[in-house]
């Protein structure tokens, strides 16, 4: 998959092309590249399926922005340690592992292993490839709902952030790959890196005040990013396939 050339996206294509704003290109088209990155903080449950109604309901208690957007992940060469993608057909993600700072554990609510990540995003116009995934490259269809909550100086509250403003951001997603349908549920902090972890636990905190319904647990089995599922998915689908000679 080629980057042929550079593209700045409409208002609407930026907001669907992250959890949080810091990485997106200002509305004077102009795209600012900081070497270093944004570093985030984040958990996330993936499970088989379609999303259930009754789930949708409960993280429908905050207004919420949803986005449909196909993500295009390189899953061969596998990079330990990094994650990949085309966002949108607009953006070219880079995600470096930095490793895991612990467990976010609300009792009888959750249990998920907290990650940190530091990304880099340029904006691309990836060349055309026809139908199907081109070679070593996974795509997923995603419809998102994304609830964000700022943290400026006190509890996390609902409601989009103002400028130069961080926190978190809550998502619920449903999305479908190779004709089989799943759900994830995550969580992604951006900001300084010592108040992450408090942003993320305070967004969290407002989120699982009410038990998710029909019996869902968030336990650690489902707990894993992206980039991890995937490799997952790659490697039972390679030992799936007969080995000819």
């Amino acid at each position: 998959m080629g980057v042929t050339k550079v593209a700045y996206p409409s208002v609407e294509e930026r907001e669907a092309m992250g959890l949080e704003a810091r990485d997106r290109a200002p509305l004077s088209g102009h795209w600012s590249l900081d070497i270093d990155g944004v570093c985030s903080l984040e958990v996330r449950w993936i499970f088989p399926g379609r999303l259930a109604t009754v789930v949708a309901g409960w993280f429908g208690r905050f207004s919420a922005q949803t986005v449909t957007v196909e993500d295009v992940y390189l899953v061969d060469p596998r990079l330990p340690g990094l994650s990949v993608k085309v966002r949108g057909r607009r953006a070219l993600e880079v995600k470096a592992y930095h490793g895991s700072p612990g467990l976010l554990e609300v009792a009888g609510r959750a249990s998920g292993r907290l990650e940190s990540w530091q990304k880099w995003s340029f904006p691309c116009d990836p060349a055309s490839q026809g139908s199907g995934d081109p070679a070593g490259w996974r795509t997923l269809r995603k419809r998102r709902r994304i609830s964000r909550f700022p943290l400026v100086g006190g509890p996390a509250r609902m409601g989009a952030p103002g400028p130069g403003e961080t926190g978190c951001a809550a998502e619920l997603a449903e999305f479908d790959t190779l004709g089989e349908d799943w759900w994830t549920l995550g969580f992604e902090a951006t900001g300084p890196a010592d108040a992450l972890r408090g942003q993320l636990e305070a967004a969290a905190a407002l989120v699982f005040a009410q038990a998710l319904p029909g019996g869902v647990e968030l336990s650690m089995d489902d707990s894993t990013s992206y980039a991890q599922w995937l490799r997952g998915q790659s490697s039972a689908l390679d030992s799936s396939t007969p080995s000819g000679k």
